[in-house]
């Protein structure tokens, strides 16, 4: 085989992203906040954009007015001036200097050239809107290791410690790999870890459940000892609800059990959650619904948003620099192009997101106005061949994206699920069967609870046609328990 150099040309059909169509795309998943933060980065990078609010200085106004009114007041003033002109010589330039003074302080209203669009009144920002930085349960131990340790060395192995300790509290490095990597006796390691274990919270740094329980029953001196045998040798029949069996091998009554289990329930089983960095997320909806005379009305929620339009300036700019100026001329050009793309991507974005909620409002109308009984299923795909754009670009509407309607706020991918046929071939929701079988469970009898072959012969003879495994699917994603736990569950509570 012969290796050598040569050209050749070839014609192929491939599909390019242009950069204006690449924009539009990464515009659609953004919510409301983070498509703030890209417009305000636009407005900084390109002249030729401005926001409303930044262009109203240059609107005629009452204050364009008042300023004509004080233009006019000027030239009466120096006209006045004008007339001592000749009385005497230092009247002459006293009042020469008051004009000059009086010119200057009306420089900006004399001004009819351009004016900086980036004025803005700044107000010191209220402190009680200033939220501090959460303290995190790495920092809290660190600071109780530091008043609590002395020696150098007795420091080194706290802070090694506190740093194997994950969020729920407990040691992820076992005390012999500890001992190996700081070259230190495993004794020396267990006694600063006890003092670590014995911080706020109680019970941090413990290896297994079981040792976190009982640090936490002796810190609080909980002196039963059948709660502390439940805890030392039993906690596996707790996992399971096996009460049955835990009287069973106490030899106590159920009644008793059900006592020694409300002491276990007070204790922390995660004693590092109390320092968790996790925060509330509130949701801001992107789309409102609203009936208005037996009609829903779609609204997209773009307040806090900046309308932008083209800075007439730069306009003008523009076509003068096309004589003067070719460099400035092609760069405001291409700025300008810019401009027109970024207000183009928008405008779609926007249309496509309605495009969106308006087909689901209108294929969802009796949900929203009757319930969770009349929800009917609905994919990405059906969606996209409705309103003629691709499956991957209503993905990226739905992402992140939340309708507020008066049936309560929900994330747009809330709406789309999977269809059942029914008995007569109609298409059924899975959501409508999930809510169904959760009606079921609840209003089944206690001490006797339904199994899923049970449930899904239920849900059989009402029209929705599941198998066991779909049934045993959905209860799971409801986070039902089994019969059998249900069973013993009850048990205990009328024990």
């Amino acid at each position: 085989m012969v290796l050598k150099l040569r050209l050749e040309q070839r014609q192929v059909q491939k599909l390019i992203l242009a950069p204006a169509l690449q924009q539009a795309i990464k515009l659609l998943p953004l919510t409301n906040l983070e498509l703030i933060e890209i417009i305000d980065t636009e407005l900084s990078q390109n002249p030729m954009l401005e926001s409303e609010e930044e262009s109203m200085e240059k609107a005629p106004d009452k204050e364009s007015e008042e300023r004509e009114k004080d233009r006019t007041e000027a030239e009466k003033e120096r006209e006045l001036a004008q007339e001592k002109v000749g009385s005497e010589e230092s009247l002459e330039s006293k009042g020469d200097a008051e004009d000059s003074e009086f010119e200057s302080y009306f420089h900006d209203y004399f001004d009819d050239g351009f004016r900086s669009v980036f004025f803005e009144k700044k107000e010191a920002p209220s402190l009680e809107n200033v939220v501090s930085e959460r303290t995190s349960l790495w920092d809290h131990l660190s600071w109780q290791a530091n008043l609590t340790f002395f020696n150098a060395k007795d420091k080194e192995i706290a802070q090694y410690i506190i740093g194997n300790i994950n969020e729920d509290g407990y040691l992820t490095s076992s005390v012999e790999e500890i001992a190996k990597d700081l070259n230190v006796p495993e004794k020396k390691v267990n006694e600063i870890r006890e003092k670590i274990k014995e911080f706020d919270p109680v019970s941090i740094g413990s290896l297994t459940l079981q040792e976190a329980l009982l640090t936490q029953m002796d810190y609080f001196q909980v002196k039963d000892e059948i709660t502390r045998s439940i805890v030392n040798e039993h906690l596996h029949l707790l996992e399971k609800s096996d009460y049955s069996k835990l009287a069973k091998v106490l030899k106590i009554p159920l009644s008793s059990v059900k006592y020694h289990i409300e002491v276990i329930k007070h204790l922390n089983p995660a004693p590092g959650r109390k320092y968790s960095q996790e925060r509330t997320f509130y949701v801001v909806p992107d789309i409102i619904v609203s009936k208005e005379d037996d009609e829903l009305k779609i609204t997209l929620n773009n307040e806090g948003l900046p309308r932008l339009r083209i800075n007439t300036y730069y306009k003008k700019l523009l076509a003068q620099a096309s004589k003067d100026n070719p460099d400035a001329y092609r760069y405001l050009k291409d700025k300008m192009k810019k401009a027109f793309w970024f207000l183009r991507s928008l405008d779609q974005r926007d249309k496509t997101i309605y495009k969106v909620a308006k087909y689901i409002v209108d294929k969802q109308k009796g949900f929203i106005e009757m319930g969770i009984e009349h929800i009917k299923p609905l994919t990405l795909i059906e969606l996209a061949q409705e309103i003629g754009v691709h499956e991957s670009t209503v993905g990226r509407v739905v992402t992140n994206k939340y309708m507020m309607t008066p049936r309560g706020v929900f994330s747009l991918k809330y709406f789309f699920h999977k269809a059942i046929s029914g008995d007569f071939g109609e298409e059924i929701s899975s959501l409508r069967i999930k809510e169904r079988l959760k009606k079921i469970v609840d209003t089944e009898d206690k001490g006797n609870p339904l199994s899923d072959i049970e449930i899904g012969e239920m849900l059989a003879r009402e029209n929705f046609r599941v198998a066991r495994r779909t049934v045993t699917k959905y209860r799971k994603q409801l986070e039902i328990p089994p019969s059998h736990i249900r069973k013993r569950r009850f048990k205990m509570e009328e024990a």
